[in-house]
């Protein structure tokens, strides 16, 4: 039988109503009517311009810096510009900026392949089937079994590094955030085998000539023992921040399985988190603190996310959807619960092994 699986065990509960596919649509009607859905050109010039000379000046102030153990605090900021070009790279793929397909692509391109060797057409991919299917356990691509776990249903499954991180991935998974941007990197690599991945030769010569550059100039301006530091650190803080950004939205909130998935407005509301904390948790966060708001609607432009959050929570309250959003520090401490919940069954495993 297709069974519908929300993790926790205790999920929130929906009350499913004739006519629930209509919701959305009436939601939808609100937002537009508060044009909400209108595009931003005035906010995204700033801001891409700001991003923009904050990269220039990153890469500046390396230079200007040289041969020093100050580096390693530039590699810091450039961490921090990097995951602000990513933030970037993911509204252009979400035509928040650009309503047309090809300045759309060569700009996400440009920015995340060239810019910071992140593959575009593998996140574009990845984040399209994550958006359509969140917290999906077959689905969504975030929440498969890889290193991590995310239910007591692949915790049980799991064979190798994840049955054996499993156990104490709570423990482990912001050390974990360490490696993140290196795997970012290479994921990007590893799909251009992909035939399903457009314009694979672009994407290529455009991700060497990023790896090229970025290692080329760090070992033109620092001696070996001060570059390896600095991509080291800067790396690793990438990873991390990147990792800090995504961990909120959806990590710790129910999980589905089978095919018998809620309407598009629950399927979205009730897998995602919103983060509270005001204008500097929007900087931080990119907006996707928002992330109710984002999934239901993908191409809102940034800025307008706080706006439509009034409107989606008092609709969820009307319609009697569960709506979730908390603090920061809480939202980590929701989805840590969470990794350690779902490894019990690997540490139930390894107390009974050791009884025996």
């Amino acid at each position: 039988m297709t069974t519908l699986a929300l993790i926790p065990e205790s999920p929130p509960r929906a009350p499913r109503r004739s006519g629930a596919e209509g919701d959305y649509a009436r939601l939808l009607r609100r937002i537009s009517d508060a044009g909400l859905m209108n595009r931003r050109p005035g906010y995204y010039t700033v801001r891409l311009g700001l991003v923009g000379v904050a990269f220039v000046a990153g890469w500046a102030a390396f230079v200007l810096v040289g041969d020093s153990w100050w580096t390693l605090a530039v590699a810091a900021l450039l961490a921090v510009t990097f995951a602000q070009v990513a933030l970037v790279m993911h509204d252009v793929a979400h035509r928040q900026v650009f309503r047309l397909r090809l300045p759309t692509e060569i700009m996400g391109r440009v920015v995340g392949n060239a810019g910071i060797g992140l593959g575009y057409g593998w996140w574009q991919d990845k984040h399209t089937r994550h958006h359509a299917n969140p917290n999906h356990e077959e689905l969504d691509p975030d929440v498969a079994p890889d290193i991590l776990v995310w239910s007591q249903r692949q915790a049980r499954a799991s064979r190798g590094a994840a049955r054996l991180i499993g156990r104490a991935q709570a423990f482990l998974f912001f050390p974990l955030l360490l490696l993140e941007g290196v795997n970012l990197h290479a994921a990007g690599v590893r799909a251009l085998r992909n035939r399903s991945v457009k314009h694979r030769r672009w994407e290529g010569a455009l991700l060497c000539g990023h790896f090229t550059a970025y290692l080329a100039v760090v070992f033109a301006v620092l001696p070996a023992d001060k570059a390896l530091a600095f991509l080291a650190v800067h790396q690793a803080l990438f990873g991390v921040y990147m990792g800090c950004i995504f961990a909120p939205n959806h990590k710790g909130m129910p999980t589905l399985t089978g095919e018998n998935r809620p309407d598009f407005l629950r399927r979205q509301v009730l897998t995602s988190r919103n983060v509270r904390g005001g204008v500097l948790i929007d900087f931080v966060l990119g907006g996707l603190n928002y992330q109710i708001e984002h999934h239901l609607f993908p191409s809102m432009p940034t800025p307008n996310l706080r706006h439509a959050q009034v409107i989606v929570r008092d609709y969820c309250a009307e319609i009697g959807v569960p709506y979730h959003e908390t603090g920061l520090i809480s939202s980590y401490r929701e989805a840590l619960k969470h990794l350690h919940h779902v490894g019990a069954p690997l540490r139930i495993t390894d107390r009974q092994q050791d009884d025996g």
